[in-house]
């Protein structure tokens, strides 16, 4: 059974590519990019403890599509075709509340690999 509260609201903002968590202690916009690289499922976690997955180049990922579970959580359809795991409330909870540090954690594992958000992509400027 779940420990975590349930969110009271939740709102996709495709435009910012957002998705809102609202509970009693406080409103959480957490990015889509975020919410990928930090997904839940066998691909990005691992089959066992150490064996994640690093997940790059996904700075301008989106979610398609949120899709209820039960009672017990979300599954998230990204735009680049992850589908695979389920985002408690537990683990959604968890996301928005250590945001901070779980993102500087990801930023530094990027970093010690060589990596980047960008995935090799080339940011071009209008004129």
């Amino acid at each position: 059974m779940s420990q975590a509260p349930v969110p009271s609201q939740i709102k996709l903002h495709k435009k910012s590519r957002t998705l809102e968590l609202t509970y009693a202690d406080g409103s959480f916009e957490l990015t889509a990019e975020y919410l990928r690289v930090h997904s839940p499922s066998a691909e990005v976690r691992g089959h066992g403890i150490g064996n994640g997955v690093l997940q790059t180049g996904k700075k301008l990922v989106g979610i398609k599509e949120l899709i209820p579970s039960g009672n017990y959580a979300l599954k998230i359809v990204f735009d680049d075709g992850h589908d695979s795991g389920l985002y408690t409330w537990d683990c959604l909870y968890d996301l928005a509340h250590q945001h901070d540090r779980y993102w500087q954690e990801y930023l530094d594992k990027l970093a010690a690999a060589g990596e980047s958000r960008d995935g090799g992509l080339i940011a071009v400027g209008r004129a």
